[in-house]
């Protein structure tokens, strides 16, 4: 009989393609990953991968585990979030994922205010600029910045977050900046791994890609450099605006706006620690919304830079 835990680390090895990625994963040293693996293999009477300088690479065999783990994992993930969701208590701990922009500049505050109000609920924190799937209980709440959070996913939309454009307000001699300007300063701009979002698109068609002169795949990366002086960026105005030594000389600008979402998976939102978690931080940001929005007059304006 093949164990659940065998599956898992035949996935695991499929997915990492090494042993030692497969050990990272499954929080077991090298040594145990490669006995495991031959006794399995010793086990069935078959050759479960083959071994090559690229790495750890399924047999057919292997494939089918594979595969088999995949529909054994789904259906591991759906009777937890259907048992989960029948609990009745606030309590427990709760995964929470974001990105660290948000999580810096508007999050923290407002976890902080929850965990006073509900001291039972432990939360994780999970950060990152990918979306991780709350289908498979990556996270049990999602914060995100997006068009589409999740069709299959249920929450609501907090905002639209607006972007503008900041700088320190030495490279912008005058106090104004004009359309026409724009192709006439040096530019910070967003690394490949941010390409596709729309202020990554704005830049390229407003500024082009010859005056972005330094590039960052993090959005606490741009207001960083744009705070040193290394050039014009566009940020989110709630991070621009509580950025020191930067003002905003445009926007909101509509094309760059995105959505910010609270979501969590169907099964288990009427559980009663997802439940309060999604009251609790949807009303304390629909507080900051005008922040969010770029509306908040609290927000230095151009003609009202922040002291450098």
């Amino acid at each position: 009989m093949i164990a659940w835990d065998d599956f898992r680390l035949v996935r695991a090895i499929a997915e990492t393609g090494s042993l030692s990625g497969a050990a990272e994963r499954l929080a077991v040293n090298h040594s145990t990953i490669f006995r495991r693996l031959g006794a399995l293999e010793e086990q069935i009477g078959a050759r479960l991968f083959d071994r090559s300088r690229a790495g750890y690479v399924p047999t057919p065999t292997g494939e089918e585990m594979v595969r088999l783990a995949e529909r054994m994992g789904e259906e591991v993930a759906a009777v937890e979030r259907r048992i989960t969701g029948q609990d009745l208590r606030p309590s427990g701990e709760l995964r929470v994922t974001t990105n660290d922009s948000m999580l810096i500049h508007m999050l923290t505050p407002v976890l902080a205010s929850f965990r006073m109000a509900y001291p039972e609920i432990r939360l994780e924190v999970v950060v990152t600029n990918s979306s991780l799937s709350l289908s498979k209980r990556d996270a049990d709440v999602a914060i995100r910045a997006s068009d589409r959070p999740g069709d299959a996913l249920v929450g609501r939309r907090i905002a639209s977050i607006g972007w503008g454009v900041f700088a320190r307000p030495d490279l912008v001699p005058g106090g104004r900046l004009e359309p026409g300007d724009l192709r006439r300063h040096d530019w910070i701009g967003f690394s490949d791994a941010l390409s596709g979002i729309k202020p990554a698109k704005w830049l390229r068609e407003r500024v082009g890609e010859e005056r972005l002169v330094y590039r960052v795949n993090s959005v606490l990366g741009l207001a960083e450099a744009a705070a040193a002086g290394i050039g014009l960026t566009v940020l989110p105005c709630f991070i621009g605006a509580r950025t020191s030594g930067l003002a905003r000389y445009l926007g909101p600008e509509p094309e760059m706006a995105s959505g910010l979402w609270l979501v969590t998976h169907p099964d288990i939102k009427t559980t009663a620690r997802v439940r309060v978690f999604m009251d609790h931080v949807g009303r304390e940001l629909h507080r900051q919304k005008a922040s969010i929005e770029g509306v908040d007059e609290t927000q230095p304006a151009a003609h009202e830079p922040t002291a450098v």
